[in-house]
């Protein structure tokens, strides 16, 4: 089949892509959502500008959509973004990288079934912990760029995610009710390298912000290298 992935530059969207390629489908275009709202109810912001470079460094075209980020409105936006990649790249389907948002999955679902494509989450309730412990073994460079519930604080910010990352996380998921994989918005993160990638995104310069218990890494210069 050839399915176009929702990339948001997070590891979960870009594992799903891996996922559907290793089941022999042909990842046909990239599609992001741009939203000018930092607060979406659907979509991932932190450097959401660089999945152009994600695209670039896995050589498979990149269709963008801009969208003010409003509740519901915003899926009218992304149900444009899937009609003109469908009809562009002649998709069969779509991949997300649910894990265990009903909201997010609902709403992309029936996108897809207005639009006779399948619709493929293959992270779906998941095993947390050997999802991130699969990120690492598999060959996925990952950053954490966000952080948004206690008591993740900024020496988070620019982690990578390897075992101690694991460990870490695994404490805090149990002391505080943390998802694993910061599928409740707990942590975002943005990918570097992924098996799929001919070049890797090497991160040249970024700062970093933290303020009333949610932090930022801003990922400001980054180029293609050699793997």
């Amino acid at each position: 089949m050839k399915i176009g992935a929702l990339i948001s530059g997070g590891k979960d969207s870009l594992y799903a892509a891996w996922r559907m390629i290793q089941t022999g489908h042909e990842i046909a275009c990239f599609i992001t959502i741009q939203s000018h709202n930092p607060e979406s109810y659907m979509f991932h912001t932190p450097n959401i500008t660089l999945t152009q470079l994600q695209a670039d460094a896995a050589d498979i075209p990149l269709l963008v959509q801009e969208t003010e980020g409003r509740e519901e409105i915003e899926l009218e936006d992304l149900a444009a973004a899937i009609k003109h990649a469908s009809q562009t790249y002649h998709l069969d389907g779509i991949v997300t990288g649910a894990i265990q948002s009903v909201y997010q999955a609902s709403r992309i679902e029936r996108i897809c079934h207005h639009e006779s494509l399948w619709c493929f989450s293959p992270l779906w309730l998941c095993d947390q912990e050997e999802y991130l412990k699969s990120l690492i073994s598999e060959g996925f460079e990952v950053v954490i760029v966000g952080v948004y519930a206690e008591p993740l604080d900024a020496p988070w910010l620019g982690r990578r995610i390897d075992h101690d990352f694991i460990r870490d996380i695994h404490a805090l998921s149990t002391q505080h009710r943390i998802s694993l994989a910061g599928e409740g918005g707990e942590y975002e993160s943005f990918v570097c390298n992924a098996p799929f990638f001919h070049k890797k995104i090497a991160i040249r310069k970024a700062s970093s912000w933290f303020l009333h218990g949610a932090g930022g890494y801003v990922i400001t210069k980054a180029e293609l290298c050699a793997p």
